[in-house]
Parts: C-alpha cells; structure tokens; sequence
C-alpha cells in the first residue's frame, strides 16, 4: 500500500463522504488513490472555496470537512478559507501535495512552505516525512480539529512520501496526545457560584455565541432560558441557537445589533458570556458595559476568557457539559420585571427606516422570504450590508443561520452553501450575497452545476461595494474611493451560461410572488434584487 492509498483508507475509516478541492502534480496520487473509494470528490473552481465548501459541510454534520489541493499556488490560495474556519471555529482537515522531499528549501517550482505560512491560522499542521506515520497522523489530525475549541488542521504532504510503499496498513484505535487534553468538564466550584450569582442577580442576561452550536449545546441552552426565565441575546455567530421569535430572545448585540439588545446588555447586572469571544464586533468598549456587572465567562478556550474583558467566574469547559451541571440546580432566579422592561425597550425602541420605493428594500424582502422559506432550511449569509441585513431581519424557525463573522470573508455564501447543500440534500438552501461577494466566487456556478448541487442565490446588487461605501459616507464625508461596481456582469446572461433559471426583482411590489417563484421548486436559481445604492444597514 502507498502513502496515497493509505491517506484514502485513513479517510474512509474516519468516515469521509466528500473531499473538495483542486488537483495539480504534487497531490495527483492522493487523487488517483481516491479513484478506488466510495468517497465523492468535487472540482472546485478556485482553491479558496474548497475550504469554504468543506466548512459549510463540516457545519451542517458537526465533522470535520476535508478539501485537497495542490502545492505551491494551489496551497497558498487555501490560506483565507482556512484563515476564515479558523477565526469561526471550524474543524477541517486540509491536506496540501508539495514537492519532493529531498527538494524542499531548494526553491523548485511551485514549492511553498505552507506549515510555516499558515502557523496563525491552524490548530496544528503536519509535515509527514516518512508514509508509515500516515494512520497516526490522520487520526490525529481529526480528533485536533474536532475537539476542545474546533479548527482546521494541515497536512502537507510531499509527492515522494505519497507514492512511498507503508507495508500493512492499521488505522489507530485512539489518540495519545500528551500535550492536548481539552477540558470538557466544568469546575464543579465554579458552577456552584454561577448558581449563587444567578439567584442574587435581578436583571441576568445570557449572551450565546457560536460555541453554542459547535457544542450541541441548544438544548441545554433553551431549558436554562426556559426553567429559570432568563432573557438571552446572541452574537452574530450565534444566531439561530434560539429561535427568532421566541419570546425570551431579544435579538443580537453589537455594533449592528439591535438597540434594545445592546441596552439589555448595559443594564445588566449579571452576564452570562457562553462561547463567545467577547470580541469587538459583539461587545464595543467592553471595560464599560461590564462594569458594576457580574461576568461569567463559559468557553472551551481558556485563552479567550479575560482576554477582553476580566471575568468575575471563569469556567472552562464544554458549554453542552456546563449548562446541562447547571440546569440540575434548583435555582429561584426573579426576572420577571426585567423581562417586562426588556419586552418595553423591544416595543418602543424600534428599528427606523424609510425605504426608496422605487427599489427592493433589503429588510422587508429578507423578512418576507424567511417566512416563506421551510421550516428546516439553511440560510447562508455572505459579508457586507447583505450580512448586517441578514442578522436582523432573517427569522430563523428550526432551520440554520450560517455566516463568517471572525474573519468576515467576501465570497464566503455560495461554497459555504454548497456544502451544506451536500451535507443536507432534503434541506432548502439559499445563499444571500452583495454584487461584491457574488464577483468573488460566482466562478462555483460551473461547479453547481457539475455536481447538479442545487443552491439558491440572492444577489443585493446595488453597483457599490455597499458596506465600505457606507463607512466613506459617515466617516470620510462622502469622499468614495473605488467602491463603485460599474462593469459587474449581466447577471441574467450569467445565470443563462450556467443554464440556471433567473428571476430580477426590481421593487416591492410583486416580491411575494417573486419569492414564491424562486422557491416553488428544488431547482437552482439565481434571483437579483435592485436596491437603493444608498441604502443603509
């Protein structure tokens, strides 16, 4: 058995479904092993949404996604859609093909030293010099990516070392990492205090990150808010882990977030921050809103807890784990006049707009397509207003809400979406994107259709690049420098190269019947809307 073939069987064992990617010489064994397994490949277009595809994938199954590209170009292309799963916290295993053994360092063609380019933005990478260490590697690698706080592992893989003969192949039974022991369990003495804080706090308030997902942890989340009536509002990563209308939740926080929300975050005098960053986008000035309030801080990465903002009860763990320990207490937890004043705050404090009727207003349109989209479906949001827009007014019922907030990639939607769409194929799936981050990856059109993956894409074509254009408009004085997207494509002529169908929405008017059209069957579609390029999110 070869390397190659080895790397194959290493999958197949860890139960791989799918490998995205983009072949070139340096990793044409692994591809030609792949020829003799059950495991479908997809042809991506560029090497970037590989790992955007994998990770759309990895978020709808709760593995690792996989994607496999070649050296050099191949690798360093890779880098954003690794940096992207890095910063949202999801696991991949990426493998990179890279030059002969013996020519690394020597500078040959398309040699690039991807473990050292990427060290920002892995979990942990390998370089495997010797193919025996194949089985060890790749078990590894997974159980890295997928446990603790999740992300992507690389595995370089030079040509030599994959076409080297192993002699029997055995795929390991468990992981010896001496070194990475995640905590799971949270300290018992610290649960005990949250316990106590919460039945002194009168005003308690639960901000759910995206961890809450990556952990499973919905259900524990929703009996806490529910048992003991504590009101919860998200992150951006953490929209959809309670549903939109549900009465205890007030909506999302931050910069973009809803007013009522960021006050409810002020007025607080207990936080409980579960598996968020307590990063700038969610909690501006954090010194401020926490002071005079109790913080307690839930995260799997110790290294994230007091990094923004000191906790007053640190607890390390596993949010499914420490909520499921806390919600065996008997705790008499008095929120309702905070609840009462919270639900006050989300009537009167409305969000203001006053849209151009000769043009789709996003929010409206955004809203009345949630309501028309299955229970179950699958939003994917891209980056820029189409993903502040989404955030608000996006309902989610018992379906999924996925974007990229750490690292806030452009062109993220239509890979990420794909994946999802191969992971859930049942499941409806629409892709919402500016005419901005369409551009960027519009080229996995010929991908969908190849692979008959069928996504639904919005485009909020507006001619700007609506989100900087908006930051020069308060902040520079309306002094716009290249935001102006004259010269985007036809996108009906677009739609028609891919044969996909095509709907243009040019008002409100007959946007219900529009959004029917567009649903109505399990078909790819593209559908643009016109909006008011002065439009603000």
């Amino acid at each position: 058995m070869t390397g190659a073939q080895a790397l194959i069987k290493c999958l197949e064992e860890e139960k791989v479904t799918t490998v995205f990617g983009y072949p070139g010489v340096a990793i044409c064994p692994f591809y030609d092993a792949i020829l003799d397994s059950d495991i479908k490949t997809v042809l991506i277009r560029t090497e970037q949404n590989a790992a955007h595809a994998a990770s759309g994938m990895a978020r709808m199954t709760g593995r690792p996604g996989v994607c496999a590209v070649t050296s050099g170009p191949g690798a360093t292309n890779l880098i954003t859609g690794i940096a992207t799963a890095f910063a949202d916290s999801i696991p991949l295993v990426c493998f990179t093909g890279q030059v002969n053994s013996e020519l690394i360092g020597s500078d040959v063609f398309q040699e690039a030293d991807i473990t050292g380019a990427v060290e920002s933005f892995v979990k942990y990478s390998y370089l495997v010099k010797n193919a025996k260490d194949i089985p060890r590697v790749v078990k590894e690698a997974f159980h890295i990516a997928n446990t603790g706080r999740k992300g992507p592992v690389l595995i370089d893989l030079p040509i030599d070392i994959q076409n080297q003969e192993i002699g029997r192949f055995t795929y390991p039974d468990e992981v010896k990492l001496r070194t990475y022991k995640p905590t799971v369990k949270g300290n018992a003495l610290q649960i005990k205090k949250v316990v106590k804080e919460l039945e002194k706090a009168k005003r308690p308030l639960i901000c759910a990150g995206g961890g809450i997902r990556l952990s499973n942890a919905k259900k524990e989340l929703k009996e806490l808010v529910e048992e003991y009536r504590i009101p919860v509002v998200s992150t951006m990563m953490g929209i959809g882990v309670m549903p939109s209308d549900h009465p205890l939740y007030y909506g999302m926080v931050g910069n973009n977030g809803f007013p009522w929300a960021n006050r409810a975050m002020k007025e607080a005098d207990l936080i409980m921050m579960i598996g968020a960053r307590v990063a700038d986008r969610a909690v501006n000035q954090p010194e401020r809103v926490m002071k005079d309030t109790v913080l307690i801080h839930i995260d799997v990465d110790p290294a994230e807890i007091g990094k923004n903002a000191g906790a007053t009860i640190p607890i390390v763990g596993d949010a499914k784990s420490i909520l499921g320990d806390i919600c065996e207490y008997e705790i008499d937890c008095d929120s309702e006049n905070w609840i009462e004043t919270l639900n006050g705050y989300r009537e009167n404090m409305p969000v203001l707009r006053n849209p151009d009727p000769a043009y789709v207003d996003p929010a409206g349109f955004i809203r009345a397509l949630s309501l028309k989209m299955k229970d179950n479906a699958v939003y994917v949001a891209d980056v820029g207003q189409n993903q502040i827009w989404s955030c608000k007014y996006h309902i989610v019922k018992n379906g999924r809400f996925m974007t990229t907030g750490g690292m806030g990639t452009m062109g993220y939607s239509i890979p990420a979406a794909m994946g999802a769409k191969m992971a859930a194929p049942d499941r409806q799936v629409v892709a919402v994107c500016g005419d901005g981050s369409f551009q960027m990856s519009m080229m996995e059109l010929a991908t969908m259709r190849q692979y008959d993956i069928r996504v639904k894409i919005i485009v909020l074509k507006n001619n700007y690049l609506g989100m900087v254009r908006q930051y020069q408009h308060f902040s520079l004085k309306d002094r716009y420098s290249v935001v102006d997207l004259s010269g985007s494509p036809d996108l009906e002529h677009i739609a028609g190269a891919y044969g996909m169908k095509f709907i243009r929405v040019s008002d409100m008017k007959d946007a219900d019947k529009n959004i029917d059209e567009f649903l109505a069957e399990d078909e790819s579609c593209l559908m643009e809307c016109i909006i008011d390029p002065m439009d603000l999110v």
